[in-house]
């Protein structure tokens, strides 16, 4: 399994980087499969430098903030309009109600909405899709907002989405080979509860979920990257490192 970070700016997109966007590959039955972990702000762009964007076969939506899924309105229009003509329809998964909330995102009737370029799934259990094997997990944050377990080829990557510490984010990554795990808030600030960790919360959640691996992404443009690398490296004492757009992983 090979994760490419498209884009990993924390709340909005930043100079160097779009908001939150993953595309996760794995060889499965003669071909790739290709699978977005969200579609943040400002991604779409950045996500034709690595693939077409045709060749994707599913995304992933943790959650509904506008750095997590508001490209999907240009993918809309890329499928719709494609040259070629009307691309094939391909699961979108995410909260319940993301089908109505993306249709007014690009000020479309509910009906069709995207419903004709996109399934729009709600997360109810496990998600199988080729050579991939997804447990959404609710998390911790103002809206309804899930932890992804990806699993394939006997590997495990676990992504936070958005959260504040809880036992569902410790469930998504336990013993992960691979923890891409966001932090915003900085140690010692006012920092509201049950929205975004510090570098040393998601440095201690790795810890106690066992994480093999620690990524840490969505550092928002105005904080210094290498503090939040600082703080969770005084909780976390496996390999870690601070995602890069354009970086690859394999898993």
């Amino acid at each position: 399994m090979r994760l490419t970070v498209v884009g990993c700016s924390g709340s909005y997109p930043g100079p160097d980087s779009p908001a939150s966007c993953y595309l996760l590959e794995a060889e499965h039955g003669g071909r790739t499969w290709r699978l977005l972990l969200d579609l943040g702000s400002g991604a779409l762009g950045a996500l034709q430098r690595h693939i077409d964007p045709v060749s994707v076969d599913g995304v992933l939506l943790s959650h509904l903030h506008a750095d997590h899924c508001l490209d999907l309105c240009g993918f809309y229009v890329l499928r719709k309009y494609h040259p070629s003509g009307p691309q094939p329809r391909i699961p979108v998964w995410g909260p319940l109600g993301t089908a109505v909330r993306m249709a007014k995102a690009y000020d479309l009737d509910e009906d069709p909405g995207m419903n004709e370029e996109f399934e729009f799934l709600p997360y109810t259990g496990e998600i199988r899709l080729g050579p991939f094997t997804v447990t959404p997990r609710k998390v911790a944050h103002p809206v309804a907002a899930y932890g992804l377990r990806i699993e394939a080829d006997g590997r495990t990557l676990a992504y936070s989405g958005d959260t504040g510490t809880c036992p569902g984010l410790i469930e998504t990554a336990s013993t992960a080979d691979l923890f891409l795990c966001e932090a915003s808030f900085l140690e010692g600030h006012s920092n509201p509860p049950d929205l975004h960790l510090t570098g040393a919360e998601a440095g201690r959640m790795a810890t106690e979920a066992n994480a093999r691996r620690l990524v840490l992404t969505h550092v928002p443009p105005w904080h210094d990257k290498d503090v939040m690398l600082g703080e969770a490296a005084v909780t976390f004492d496996g390999p870690l490192e601070l995602a890069e757009p354009g970086k690859t992983y394999e898993v």
